[in-house]
C-alpha cells in the first residue's frame, strides 16, 4: 500500500499513527465505516415497498387493459427467465475459474482468496439480477395503473403514477447495491490473520485498515458480476427491443397499414416488453454497476486511510436521503406543457443534488478532524462530481431536445430527402462530443489537483449520489410508453392517448439525459477503477504513451468499442429479420387475423425476441469477457492499461456520439408530429425523417448504451485479475494468455456456424409482389399514409 495520496497529504502521513490508533476516525470499525449505508439500503427497500403498495392503491381499469398488461408482463417475465437460465451457467463457470485462479496464485493474501473473490462475484452477479427482475416486474404492473389515471384523474396523476413505478427501479438499484457492497466488506474483512500484514504497512496503518484494504481488492469481484449481468441485460435488452420496434413497425404499419399498437399486429406486445427489458432492467443494470463500481474503486484508492474508506459509504447513504426527498418534489398541472413536466423532474433532481451537498459539509467536517483541509477538498470533488453529471444531463438535453436548434436542423435537413438527414444527425452526434468531454475534462483535473486519483474516484461516487433519483425520471419513460399502448390497444378515448403521449415525450427526453449521466459516470468510473488496477498491479509511474507495448495495448483498446457496436448493430438487423417474417406469416397464414376476428400469436414473437437476443448477446459479451484477459495475461499490465485507457477513450466518444444522434434522429420526427414543423406527417420531409428515426434506434437504444457497460466491464475484470499479475514484466508467463485467445476462436467458430452463417429466408405467401422480400420498398400507399409509423 502507498504512503501517500497525491492531493492529500498536509496531516495524512502523521494522521493515524500508534499514538492515535484508539482516537476517531483510526478506530473506526468496519461496521462504522458502512453504517451509513446500510442505513441508506434499508431506506431505499423501504421506500421500493412503499411504492409498490401506493400504486395498487390505482385502478387497474377494464378487463381489457388488464388482459393487455399481463400479456406485458408475462412476456417480461419470459425474457428474464430465459436470459437468466444462460447467465446462470456464466455466473456459475466463471465463479468456478475465480475460485481456482485465486486459490492457486502465488500472491494470494492466504488460502481463502479464492473463495472470497468467487463469493463477491456471485454475490454481485445475484443482487444485480435482482434489481432488474423487480425493477421491471413493478414497471410492468405501472402502466396499465397510469393509463388509467391518465383516463380518469388526468395528467399529474398520471405522472405521479408512472414516475413512481421507475422509482422502484431507482431505489431498488441503490439499495440492493449498497446492501451488497457494505455486507460483503464486513464479510470480507473478517477472517485474515495480523500476522500475513507487512512490516512496513504495519508500522504505518492500523492493523485494521490493512484488513479492509484486503477486503476492498476481493469486492472487485463483485463489481465484475454486476458489470458482466449489466452488460448482457443491456445488449439483450436492446436487441430485442428494436427487433420488436422493427418488426411489429414496418409489417403492421407498413406493409399492412395498420395503427401503432393495433391488437391484431402479432408483434406489439413484444415491443412493449421490449421497452421494459431495454429501459428499465437494461439502464438499472447498467447504473448499479456504475453506482457499486465507483464506491469499489474510492474504498481501493484510499490506501489504507480509514476516513477516506467510509467517506463514499457515507455520501452514498446520504445520497439515499437526499432522492428520498426529491422524490416528493415531483409534480404538475394537468394542462402542463412539455417544459413544464420537464421542469416537474428537474425539481427532484436538483432539489436531492442540493441536499447532497449539504450533508457532505456535514460528512466531509466529521470524518476528518484535525485535518478539515483534507476533507474539504473531498468535498470540492463531490461538488464537481454532482455539477458534472448535471451539466452533461443538461448538454445532452439540448442536442436531443426539439425546442432546441441541433434537432430542428436535422428536421429541416429532411426537405432535401432522407440522406441529408442522415448526414445531419451524424455531425450533430459528433460535435455533441465537445461539451460533455470538456466537462469531464475539467472535472477529472480539478479533481486531481484537489485529492489526486482519489479525487476523481470520489467525484463519481458524488454524481452518482442521486441516483435513486436520476434513474427513476428514465426508468419512467417506458411505463408512460406503455400506457400509451394500452390506451391504443383498448380503443380508449383520443384524449387519453394524448395524455400518455405527452407523458412518453417527456420520456424520450428523459431518456437521452439519462443515457447522457450514465456515460459521464461510465468514464469517471472506469478513470477511477483504472488508477485502481494500476495501484493494485503495481505499475504506477510505468505507462509511458512512447512505449510500443503500451501505445499498442492502446490501440486494440480503441478498436474494441467499434467492434463492439458493429456487432450489436448487426444483431439487431438480424433478429429483425425474423421478426419481420413471423408478423408476415401470421398476417397471411391465420383467417381472420386482419379482420379482428381472431388473436394473433403475440407469444411466438416474444419467443423469437427472446431466442434472438439472448444468441447474439454471446459473441459481444465474450470479446468483452476474453480482451482483458488475453491481454493482460499474454503480454502484461502495462499493455493491460493501455488496452483500458484506449477503450475508455474511444468508447466514450463513440457512446455519446451515437445515444446524442440516435436522440437527436427520433426528436426530429417527433417535431414534425407533434408541432406540426415542415407540413406535418405524411410529407416527405416526414418520410425522411422518419428513415433517420429507424437508423437511429438502435444507436441510441443498443449499441451506444451498452458500451457504457463495455468499458466499466473491462476496467473491473482488469482490477480482479490485478493481484495476479501484479509486479510482472512484459511477457512474462505469456503462455497463461493463450488459454482466453483459444477459448475466444472456439466461441467465434462457434457463433458463426450456429447463428451467423445462414440469413433469415424470406418467403412469398401469394399476396403479391408488395408482400414478398421488397414489400417494405413497394407498398408505397401504405408507405405514405404509415410513415410516421416506420
Amino acid at each position: 500500500m502507498g504512503k501517500n495520496l497525491d492531493g492529500l497529504g498536509d496531516t495524512r502521513d502523521d494522521f493515524c499513527d500508534p499514538s492515535n490508533y484508539d482516537t476517531f476516525p483510526c478506530n473506526m470499525s468496519v461496521d462504522q465505516i458502512v453504517v451509513m449505508s446500510i442505513i441508506g439500503a434499508i431506506i431505499s427497500i423501504l421506500m421500493c415497498v412503499y411504492l409498490t403498495q401506493k400504486m395498487k392503491t390505482y385502478d387497474r381499469g377494464s378487463e381489457k387493459m388488464q388482459k393487455l398488461s399481463d400479456l406485458i408482463a408475462s412476456g417480461s417475465r419470459s425474457f428474464l427467465v430465459t436470459e437468466y437460465k444462460y447467465l446462470s451457467a456464466f455466473v456459475t463457470v466463471v465463479g468456478i475459474v475465480l475460485l481456482i485462479m485465486f486459490s492457486a496464485s502465488a500472491t494470494r493474501k492466504d488460502d481463502s482468496d479464492g473463495i472470497r473473490v468467487a463469493s463477491c462475484f456471485i454475490a454481485g452477479a445475484v443482487l444485480s439480477a435482482t434489481a432488474g427482475w423487480v425493477g421491471m416486474i413493478v414497471a410492468t404492473d405501472a402502466n396499465t395503473r397510469t393509463t388509467h389515471a391518465a383516463d380518469k384523474l388526468g395528467l399529474n396523476a398520471a405522472l405521479r403514477v408512472a414516475f413512481s413505478g421507475g422509482a422502484v427501479m431507482g431505489f431498488c438499484v441503490v439499495g440492493l447495491g449498497l446492501f451488497g457492497v457494505s455486507i460483503f466488506l464486513i464479510i470480507m474483512s473478517q477472517g485474515r490473520d495480523s500476522a500475513d500484514i507487512d512490516s512496513e504497512d504495519s508500522a504505518i496503518y492500523p492493523d485494521r485498515a490493512v484488513k479492509y484494504q484486503w477486503a476492498a481488492e476481493s469486492l472487485a469481484g463483485f463489481g465484475f458480476g454486476a458489470s458482466s449481468i449489466a452488460l448482457f441485460a443491456r445488449v439483450t435488452g436492446g436487441i430485442y427491443t428494436k427487433a420488436a420496434d422493427v418488426g411489429a413497425d414496418l409489417v403492421g404499419k407498413v406493409e399492412h397499414g395498420i395503427p401503432e399498437d393495433d391488437p391484431r399486429n402479432p408483434a406489439v406486445i413484444a415491443d412493449n416488453v421490449g421497452d421494459n427489458v431495454g429501459d428499465v432492467a437494461g439502464m438499472g443494470a447498467d447504473l448499479f454497476e456504475s453506482f457499486v463500481g465507483s464506491i469499489i474503486a474510492t474504498v481501493t484508492l484510499s490506501n489504507g486511510d480509514v476516513a477516506l474508506m467510509a467517506l463514499p459509504f457515507w455520501l452514498a447513504g446520504a445520497g439515499v436521503l437526499a432522492s428520498f426527498i426529491g422524490y416528493w418534489f415531483v409534480s404538475t398541472k394537468d394542462d402542463a406543457s412539455q417544459r413544464d413536466l420537464l421542469h416537474a423532474l428537474h425539481k427532484a433532481v436538483h432539489s436531492a443534488s442540493l441536499i447532497v451537498i449539504i450533508l457532505s459539509i456535514f460528512i466531509c467536517y466529521g470524518l476528518f478532524p484535525g485535518r478539515y483541509g483534507d476533507g474539504f477538498r473531498c468535498f470540492g470533488c463531490i461538488i464537481f462530481g454532482l455539477f458534472c453529471g448535471v451539466l452533461i444531463g443538461e448538454l445532452t438535453e439540448y442536442f436531443t431536445s426539439y425546442s432546441f436548434k441541433p434537432v430542428q436542423s436535422i428536421t429541416d435537413a429532411g426537405l432535401t430527402g432522407p440522406a441529408t438527414v442522415i448526414i445531419q444527425g451524424l455531425g450533430v452526434g459528433m460535435i455533441s462530443c465537445v461539451g460533455p468531454v470538456f466537462v469531464i475534462v475539467v472535472t477529472i483535473i480539478l479533481c486531481n489537483a484537489l485529492a489526486g486519483e482519489y479525487g476523481i474516484a470520489i467525484a463519481a461516487v458524488g454524481m452518482l449520489s442521486t441516483l435513486a433519483v436520476t434513474l427513476a425520471t428514465d426508468a419512467y419513460g417506458p411505463v408512460a410508453d406503455n400506457a400509451g399502448g394500452i390506451a391504443e390497444m383498448a380503443e380508449l378515448d383520443e384524449r387519453v392517448r394524448q395524455t400518455t403521449d405527452a407523458l412518453d415525450a417527456l420520456g424520450n427526453t428523459t431518456a437521452a439525459t439519462g443515457k447522457g449521466f450514465a456515460i459521464g459516470s461510465a468514464v469517471l468510473t472506469a478513470i477511477s477503477l483504472l488508477s485502481a488496477f494500476e495501484t493494485q498491479a503495481d505499475i504506477e509511474g510505468e505507462i509511458n504513451m512512447g512505449d510500443p507495448i503500451v501505445f499498442s495495448g492502446m490501440l486494440f483498446g480503441a478498436m474494441l468499442p467499434y467492434l463492439f457496436a458493429a456487432l450489436t448493430m448487426l444483431s439487431v438487423r438480424k433478429a429483425a429479420a425474423a421478426i419481420i417474417e413471423e408478423v408476415r406469416r401470421q398476417f397471411h397464414t391465420i383467417p381472420g387475423l386482419m379482420e379482428g376476428t381472431a388473436e394473433p400469436d403475440s407469444e411466438r414473437c416474444v419467443q423469437i425476441c427472446t431466442e434472438s437476443s439472448v444468441q447474439e448477446m454471446i459473441l459481444p459479451g465474450a470479446y468483452a469477457i476474453l480482451s482483458p484477459l488475453f491481454v493482460g495475461f499474454l503480454v502484461g499490465p502495462r499493455a493491460l492499461a493501455g488496452l483500458l485507457g484506449g477503450s475508455i477513450a474511444s468508447g466514450a466518444m463513440l457512446a455519446i456520439m451515437m445515444s446524442t444522434a440516435g436522440g437527436a434522429w427520433d426528436n426530429s420526427k417527433k417535431y414534425i408530429e407533434i408541432e406540426k414543423a415542415c407540413g406535418g406527417k405524411g410529407t416527405d420531409t416526414h418520410k425522411a425523417c422518419v428513415v433517420g428515426d429507424t437508423v437511429g434506434d438502435p444507436f441510441k437504444d443498443t449499441s451506444g448504451p451498452a458500451l457504457n457497460i463495455l468499458i466499466k466491464l473491462m476496467s473491473i475484470i482488469s482490477l480482479t485479475i490485478a493481484p495476479l499479475i501484479a509486479g510482472q514484466k512484459d511477457w512474462d508467463n505469456w503462455y497463461y494468455g493463450l488459454l482466453p485467445l483459444a477459448i475466444g476462436i472456439v466461441v467465434s467458430y462457434y457463433c458463426y456456424v450456429k447463428y451467423w452463417s445462414e440469413d433469415i429466408t424470406y418467403k412469398d405467401y401469394g399476396k403479391g409482389d408488395d408482400q414478398g422480400k421488397d414489400g417494405l420498398l413497394k407498398n408505397e400507399d401504405n408507405q405514405e399514409e404509415n410513415a410516421d409509423e416506420l
